[in-house]
């Protein structure tokens, strides 16, 4: 997310003020700063639902022509799946976008629910599987999972969500032999449950 939103406020920085965006890191959160509050004509509202009136297009159009961005006003949504409305701070010449970070997450993650497996092979505990793993509490086919997280697109879905949640082993087929069964449905492993189990009590 914090790719997202560091590419947006490049592409959206008012460059007028011969400032550029600023990326500080700290502790325990990641502050980026952009100069220029939003167009005149786009209202808060607009901005969080996606739209977009990009300040600088042709930085726009060299960010598409390298494949760095999707499609004009795809990153907010997205980052809004992960990070509330309140991480973002508007102020009459600047916006902020602030990322909270736990330092301790992937450290207490690989003692919680893997204790058996060095850091060094831990599987890393993605925003992606995270929110997967939140939603779960039974067996679901893909749309359902899909449904519970609010997602549209079916590709981004598999690569990012389901697949990764596979491969590190948190999630597991109901009918293994079968992959590609149309009764096809998903559930948590143990490992998966303990990790589940982890992020309610944080």
């Amino acid at each position: 997310m914090g790719y997202l939103c560091t590419i947006g406020y490049h592409v959206h920085n008012d460059y007028t003020k011969e400032i550029a965006p600023v990326i500080e890191l700290f502790s325990n959160r990641i502050e980026i700063t952009s100069a220029g509050t939003l167009p005149e004509s786009l209202s808060q509202d607009e901005f969080f639902k996606g739209y977009s009136i990009p300040r600088n297009k042709e930085l726009m159009r060299i960010f598409k022509d390298l494949e760095l961005v999707e499609q004009l006003g795809s990153g907010i949504p997205r980052i809004l799946q992960y990070y509330g409305k309140e991480y973002f701070e508007f102020s009459e010449n600047f916006t902020r976008i602030t990322f909270p970070i736990d330092p301790d997450y992937t450290e207490q993650v690989a003692e919680q629910v893997t204790p058996q497996v060095t850091p060094q092979v831990t599987p890393q505990v993605t925003p992606q599987i995270e929110t997967l793993i939140k939603v779960m509490h039974g067996e679901h086919t893909r749309l359902e999972i899909m449904e519970m997280i609010g997602l549209l697109d079916r590709e981004y879905f598999r690569k990012e969500y389901l697949h990764k949640s596979l491969q590190a082993g948190f999630i597991e087929l109901t009918i293994p032999d079968k992959p590609t069964s149309s009764k096809q449905k998903y559930r948590l492993t143990p490992k998966g449950k303990k990790l589940k189990e982890y992020i309610e009590g944080k």
